[in-house]
């Protein structure tokens, strides 16, 4: 995790909101690359793109029967994945905006989707705690693997190179080692709302419910670091690390952007820092390429695009 040359402190500049959204906005992820798009899902159950540069609504997807949890973009950025309320992940088509397949399996809501790295399998974590992972190129609808370990509701997980990540309301973080049919479990005491790995998946961050966000050795199970001042206690909230590693970014359920120094945990922006979403922050992400660019959603219903005023 090497420092980061770029931005170090949060974009400080409010560059444009997007406001369509009927009630909370659960989820905002950006295209993959360099691509200036933006997919958000919420409570209306719809998920919407958007081109955040002009704060415009591109298209909106309608097919969801209840909320909208989760949103997982193939690499290609040529469909997307969903899940929420309706127990079923849907798979979409960008540019036509029909539903390409629809997953049925598990027994509740579904709080989070991804997929592998050529978007041929797809994973789906659910408050009826499993894993169920699918193989899109397969004829056969039943799941591939069921990853039933978990003792509470899935909220979180990653699908990486050879492992996948989980992150439970039973306290715990789970890493399947698929080559090696290894499970490994990481007790961290409290509820766990995200996971996030390192893009060397030597670590990974996450967040719980009794307000910290601890950086683990994902090899050995070590805190490596913990970072503090953030309220989390009720929500679903998810930090991630700052461009080129350098911070860790979390938004909290007071509406407060927290920043910190990946190193020494100390904040990089006044303590507290000032409130940017009437309500709880769900989700924060930096753009995957431009060093100056943050997108936040919020449960005020408002997805908010933050730049450095010397961002492009």
């Amino acid at each position: 995790m090497a420092p980061s040359r770029g931005f170090t402190a949060l974009p400080p500049t409010l560059h444009t909101t997007l406001a369509n959204h009927k009630g909370a906005v659960h989820v905002v992820r950006y295209a993959k690359g360099s691509a200036k798009y933006v997919l958000t899902g919420g409570q209306d159950r719809t998920v919407r793109l958007w081109n955040p540069e002009l704060g415009t609504e591109i298209k909106k997807y309608a097919a969801h029967g209840y909320e909208v949890l989760s949103v997982a973009i193939s690499h290609d950025n040529a469909k997307f994945a969903s899940s929420g309320g309706d127990r079923s992940v849907f798979l979409w088509d960008v540019t036509t905006g029909t539903t390409i397949r629809r997953i049925a399996g598990h027994m509740s809501k579904i709080f989070v989707v991804d997929f592998n790295a050529d978007a041929s399998v797809v994973a789906s974590g659910s408050y009826d705690s499993t894993v169920r992972l699918w193989d899109l190129k397969a004829q056969n609808r039943q799941a591939i693997q069921v990853l039933n370990e978990a003792r509470d509701a899935v909220q979180t997980l990653h699908v990486g190179p050879t492992y996948v990540l989980t992150g439970s309301v039973d306290g715990h973080v789970r890493t399947y080692d698929l080559r090696m049919g290894e499970l490994r479990s990481d007790y961290i005491g409290h509820p766990v709302t995200s996971v996030v790995p390192s893009q060397d998946g030597q670590t990974y961050l996450a967040t719980t419910l009794d307000a910290h966000v601890r950086l683990m050795d994902a090899s050995t199970g070590k805190m490596l670091n913990d970072f503090q001042g953030a309220t989390i206690s009720s929500y679903r909230c998810r930090a991630c690390f700052g461009h080129g590693e350098a911070s860790v970014v979390c938004g909290d359920e007071a509406g407060k952007v927290w920043a910190w120094d990946l190193l020494d945990a100390a904040p990089l922006q006044p303590n507290p820092p000032p409130k940017v979403h009437d309500r709880s922050i769900t989700w924060v992400e930096y753009h995957p390429v431009e060093a100056g660019e943050l997108v936040t959603s919020g449960a005020d219903g408002l997805v908010k695009v933050w730049r450095h005023p010397t961002a492009p």
